[in-house]
């Protein structure tokens, strides 16, 4: 099996973040090769030089390749490559799990909360493109953890 991860790698924090949660997954399962695209320096090194044409091939032969797409949609808003991924892959009817960790997502009880959710400009709920999570979930499923990702990837391993 071959995993595509689908995440922003323009950071310290989110080449650290990729490179924990996918040895994770390597971890877990040894069988599995995971394309992490922080680590194909040709066309990731941005130190070099790899134009856009470059860029989208190379990633997309890769994506095209994978059974299976783990995509990080946390951030102010979902990294625009990744919403491009999981477009290919959508289209593509490869599975998908999304990992949404932002912690606004709790409190859905709070009466105060959902009372705010009538103020203009006090939701204290994060917003995700429903659009993206919606072809996600047309082919798989979202998750709120790391740990929740991990233990996913078990359902779409061949038996």
């Amino acid at each position: 099996m071959k995993i595509y991860f689908a995440s922003p790698l323009f950071t310290e924090m989110e080449f650290q973040y990729n490179a924990s949660i996918v040895q994770k997954i390597r971890d877990r399962y040894p069988n599995v090769t995971v394309y992490l695209p922080q680590e194909a320096a040709e066309i990731n090194d941005k130190n070099a030089y790899a134009d856009s044409q470059q860029i989208a091939q190379y990633d997309t032969d890769e994506l095209l390749s994978s059974d299976l797409i783990l995509a990080v949609l946390d951030g102010i808003h979902i990294d625009a490559g990744v919403a491009s991924e999981v477009g290919v892959a959508y289209q593509a009817k490869i599975p998908m799990i999304g990992l949404f960790t932002d912690s606004r997502q709790l409190g859905a009880t709070n009466a105060k909360k959902l009372a705010a959710l009538q103020e203009v400009g006090e939701s204290q709920f994060a917003y995700v493109n429903l659009y993206t999570v919606g072809l996600i979930k047309l082919n798989g499923t979202v998750v709120n953890s790391s740990d929740a990702l991990v233990d996913a990837i078990a359902s779409y391993m061949e038996v």
